[in-house]
C-alpha cells in the first residue's frame, strides 16, 4: 500500500515503524554523543502547530531557518500537522534545507539522501522501489542527478537525527548549512502554490497589516 499510494502517511509510517528495529540502537548512540540529542531524548519535543508559534516564525528575518521553513510550508501547500508523526516531523526540515519541493521525484531524492544519513530501512526501500512509478525521463534524471547528490550530501553531512531544529529557529539557514556540510539539492521546478498555501499566505498578510 505505501508503495502503490505513498500519499498514505498512515502506511509509510506504518512500514518505517516495522522496519527500523535494528538500526534504532544506532541512531540512539548518534544522540547521546550530541549534546543537543541527548537533550531531544530527553525533553521529547514535538513539531505541529500546537507546539510551535508558526505566525512568529513567519515574523523572523529573511534567511532565517524558522523565516525559510514557514515560507517552504507555504509554496508546498501543507502544514506540521499533515504528515503522520515520523522522525520526530522532521521530515519536512530535510525537504527545506536542501531546497526540495513535495513532488515524487523530490521525494524519492530525499528518501536517498534520509538513507544515506540516517540508514533508516524504509527510507532505502522507498528509494528502491519508488522510482518504478516515474517515467523513464525522470527516473533518468533522478539517477543521473539527485541519487549522487544525495548519497554524498546525506554520507558526509552530520547526522541530522541529532539537529534540535527548534533552537535553530533564529539561526541564518546558509551559517546552518555549513554547519551540518549540507548544500543543496540539484535545481527543480517548483509547482505553483496550493489553494492551501494561498489561504496561508493570504492570512499572514493580512496579520501583518493588522499589526501595522
Amino acid at each position: 500500500m505505501s508503495l502503490m499510494h505513498p500519499q498514505r502517511d498512515d502506511m509509510v509510517a506504518a512500514v518505517g515503524d516495522l522496519t527500523s528495529g535494528p538500526v534504532l540502537p544506532t541512531l540512539r548512540d548518534r544522540m547521546l554523543a550530541s549534546p543537543e540529542g541527548r537533550r531531544i531524548l530527553k525533553e521529547r519535543p514535538r513539531i505541529n502547530t500546537k507546539t510551535v508559534d508558526m505566525q512568529k516564525l513567519a515574523l523572523l528575518p529573511e534567511g532565517t531557518v524558522g523565516h525559510a521553513y514557514v515560507k517552504w510550508l507555504e509554496r508546498c501547500g501543507v502544514t506540521p500537522d499533515t504528515r503522520e508523526p515520523r522522525y520526530r516531523e522532521c521530515h519536512d526540515f530535510y525537504h527545506c534545507i536542501v531546497n526540495l519541493p513535495v513532488d515524487v521525484t523530490s521525494e524519492l531524492a530525499v528518501k536517498f539522501f534520509e538513507f544515506a544519513n540516517l540508514g533508516l530501512p524504509m527510507a532505502g526501500f522507498a528509494a528502491a522501489f519508488g522510482h518504478l512509478r516515474l517515467s523513464s525521463s525522470k527516473r533518468e534524471r533522478l539517477f543521473k542527478e539527485y541519487v549522487p547528490w544525495a548519497i554524498k550530501c546525506g554520507s558526509t553531512s552530520q547526522s541530522l537525527i541529532t539537529v534540535y531544529w527548534e533552537e535553530r529557529w533564529s539561526q541564518n539557514m546558509d551559517e546552518l548549512k555549513k554547519e551540518l556540510g549540507l548544500w543543496d539539492a540539484p535545481e527543480t521546478k517548483w509547482r505553483n502554490p496550493s489553494n492551501e498555501a494561498k489561504a496561508a499566505a493570504a492570512r499572514k498578510q493580512k496579520e501583518t497589516e493588522f499589526q501595522l
